[in-house]
């Protein structure tokens, strides 16, 4: 399985991913709508770095344009395809609900439907830990029941796990979906916590600190999670009824070639000390902002990702404090701070 393709290229995981498999000679073909959601300058950059290698090409277009999407996949003909590009963002899907059911339910649908037309080997599709939602129990666990998402943006992941296990009951078409948890480092989306942090803090600006710091994270670098993507690729989900070990605690659907992987630092870790780490490498102290909890939000996530270790011997484990140092980092030589 030598050629992937992905959607998302010009997006955070995306590009991390598309650098490693591409570092490992694999052929990548990136499909990306480059939406104005944040800086397209930043998405625009991360493309350009990509399209230094010779085995990577791209094209610019949305998810919701079917004939589009079905025509690159026939040309390319993938072995595999990782679907990445979604609406993404907690908050945003409280202000226009309606951008996720056309990104993430209707082009998922068309994904999944050119998977189907030219035969992968495997497809993977990115799920989210906010899809546990309300639950309380930690760590969350593939096997959970999940049924009391909190905002539309998990609702439709959540709706692309249940597409994704008919589908692959319906066409024998062998399919996982990965949880990510809070993933964080360089070349990291301008909306999320962390860059936004490292931003406030350098400029000396307030930065906002929902539930009044009383929040915890599994923070899962991104360059853990990509790997972790990667060694996924290998393990596409037998058919029922065939002849391999049953793996304890495994998602793996009994009707259909599916299943649910967690990907995560499998460590909580509180907020404050997240901010700390940033104060320590910027040598800045943040200027606190302290909010109630904003609706949609968790007080906590926190990964068992057991299964993913069983599949793959793999455990993303880089400590938050390394992993802030990269980010701060790349941002001070990117933002030119």
């Amino acid at each position: 399985m030598t050629r992937i393709f992905i959607t998302g290229t010009a997006g955070f995981i995306g590009f991390h991913l598309a650098k490693l498999l591409l570092a490992e000679g694999f052929t990548v073909h990136g499909y990306d709508g480059i939406s104005d959601y944040y800086d397209v300058t930043l998405k625009r950059a991360r493309h350009q770095i990509l399209l230094q290698n010779p085995n990577f090409a791209a094209v610019e277009a949305q998810l919701e344009d079917a004939d589009r999407l079905m025509a690159e996949c026939r040309a390319f003909r993938p072995d595999v395809i990782v679907h990445l590009a979604a609406q993404a963002g907690v908050r945003y899907s409280i202000e226009n609900p309606r951008a996720y059911i056309n990104s993430n339910v209707v082009g998922t649908f068309n994904v999944m439907e050119a998977a189907r037309d030219v035969a992968v080997a495997h497809l993977l599709m990115a799920s989210t830990s906010s899809i546990y939602g309300a639950k309380e129990e930690m760590p969350f666990r593939e096997s959970d029941k999940v049924d009391a998402q909190l905002t539309m943006y998990a609702a439709t992941k959540k709706a692309n796990e249940a597409m994704g296990h008919a589908w692959a009951h319906i066409h024998e078409l062998p399919t996982t979906l990965f949880r990510f948890f809070t993933v964080y480092g360089p070349w990291g989306r301008p909306d999320m916590a962390p860059h936004k942090f490292t931003k406030g803090i350098l400029a000396g600006e307030p930065i906002d600190i929902y539930n009044h710091g009383d929040m915890w994270r599994d923070f899962t670098y991104v360059e853990d999670l990509v790997r972790g993507i990667r060694l996924l690729i290998d393990c596409p989900p037998p058919l029922p009824g065939s002849a391999e070990t049953p793996i304890a605690g495994d998602s793996l659907s009994p009707v259909a070639p599916y299943r649910v992987v967690n990907i995560g630092n499998s460590q909580k870790v509180r907020l404050m000390d997240f901010i700390e780490a940033i104060e320590h490498e910027t040598g800045k102290k943040a200027v606190r902002n302290y909010m109630p909890m904003q609706i949609g939000d968790v007080p906590a996530t926190w990964a068992d990702a057991s299964l993913l270790q069983t599949l793959t011997g793999y455990q993303p484990q880089t400590d938050f404090r390394h992993g802030v140092a990269q980010l701060v980092r790349w941002y001070r030589d990117y933002y030119q701070v």
